[in-house]
């Protein structure tokens, strides 16, 4: 077992309190967004195994079926496939969508083609693996996620009374659905810079004019993102999308293509190893309107909200369902009992609330306190849990 030294990230959206209270640190007074654990190459973890901390990619590519094990190498390669985080969001982050692992492919391989750097703004593709994820709230946790129905888009729109928004209006109105979709984005991301002046800066003003500061509102997500952002023409895309809420220990699955964007909150994130980002809007950062629209999916969906599923074959712990291999996120919730994980695949556990003790086939205990993490490699035994009030996340891969 490796307790994992990890990295925060410091993007503008992250909250300026919230990771510093789950590591029991101090604020920066500056904002933290997000705590990563994983292989991933733009930051990996660090373990230090009697020669001083190394990178777990390191540590991976050294012996791949040592620490991920024959059946994972075999189905996923030498990486880690999966990359945990604690995101904690300040204010409203980008608007965005993943690509499917053939569009990441060919995105990764065309902007290789045309020499530019792996760290350049102008990137979409740091890496050539798709990017479906899982968030699971640690508190109440907001955000955006898929399309409305055009009708519904266009009602949102039409309860404002702006003229300005008339002609996305009329476009909501096409008979098929994807075509209304795509035809609206595409007008919202390519109107000359004065119409988007005017037609956010009138959304804007209409939504302070009537905010009644009730979270509940049902302009509520649109009114917090125009404070943010209240020249962004972010705030008229994301009306075309639905509104969720999780509760504490509620979860949502992303696949390719689904457009989201997260306003406030803290969640645990898994998904695969990738940093593929497509923006739409709420960003200073580079946004590529034609590739974005080739990768985003046109259709309509509720956000599928869900609650974890006890786990049969292993007492304790709580599944959240995902309809991929390449991770797979569970949750002990310790009262005192013992419980046990199975060791033929790696995983990473994150203790988010208490204390927890693991104890290894040979003995080896490694405690953990909260905001700390441990990397098990696949030893193919099993590794005992232990703890009153605390909770674990347990991210693994299905094989």
């Amino acid at each position: 077992m490796d307790r994992l030294v990890n990295t925060v990230r410091p993007y503008a959206w992250g909250s300026l309190t919230a990771l510093p209270e789950l590591l029991g640190q101090q604020p920066t007074g500056e904002p933290q967004a997000e705590l990563w654990m994983g292989a991933h190459p733009g930051d990996p973890s660090r373990a230090d195994r009697g020669e001083g901390p190394r990178r777990l990619d390191d540590l991976i590519t050294a012996d791949p079926e040592g620490e991920l094990g024959a059946a994972s190498v075999a189905r996923f390669g030498p990486t880690l496939p999966f990359l945990l985080k604690v995101l904690a969001v300040g204010t409203p982050l980008s608007l965005q969508a993943h690509p499917t692992i053939a569009q990441a492919r060919a995105g990764f391989a065309a902007e290789n083609a045309l020499g530019i750097p792996l760290d350049a703004p102008e990137r979409s593709y740091r890496d050539a693996n798709h990017k479906p994820e899982m968030v699971c709230a640690l508190s109440e946790f907001e955000g955006l996620c898929g399309f409305r129905r055009p009708g519904e888009a266009a009602e949102l729109m039409a309860r404002l009374g702006l003229p300005e928004l008339d002609p996305l209006i009329d476009l909501l109105g096409v008979e098929d659905e994807t075509e209304a979709l795509r035809g609206t984005l595409a007008a919202i991301l390519t109107m000359d810079d004065e119409t988007a002046r005017q037609t956010v800066g009138a959304t804007a003003a209409a939504l302070a004019e009537h905010d009644t500061g009730d979270p509940d509102w049902y302009y509520a997500p649109y009114a917090r993102i125009a404070k943010d952002f209240p020249d962004d023409r972010g705030l008229i895309a994301g009306m075309l999308l639905n509104r969720f809420k999780l509760r504490a220990g509620e979860a949502l699955y992303l696949g390719a293509g689904v457009p989201h964007a997260y306003l406030s909150g803290v969640c645990v994130e898994l998904q695969s190893n990738s940093d593929n980002v497509l923006r739409a809007g709420l960003t200073p950062k580079h946004i590529d309107v034609p590739e974005l629209l080739e990768v985003v999916l046109f259709e309509s969906a509720a956000p599928g909200v869900q609650a974890p599923v006890p786990v049969d074959a292993t007492p304790g712990e709580e599944l959240y369902p995902v309809p991929i291999d390449e991770f797979r996120l569970s949750r002990f919730t310790l009262d005192g009992l013992e419980r046990a994980v199975d060791g033929r695949t790696p995983q990473i556990l994150l203790c988010t609330e208490g204390s927890a003790r693991l104890t290894a086939a040979d003995g080896t205990v490694l405690d953990l306190a909260r905001g700390q993490s441990a990397f098990l490699p696949a030893t193919g035994a099993p590794t005992r849990l232990s703890g009153t009030g605390a909770t674990l996340f347990r991210a693994t891969v299905t094989v």
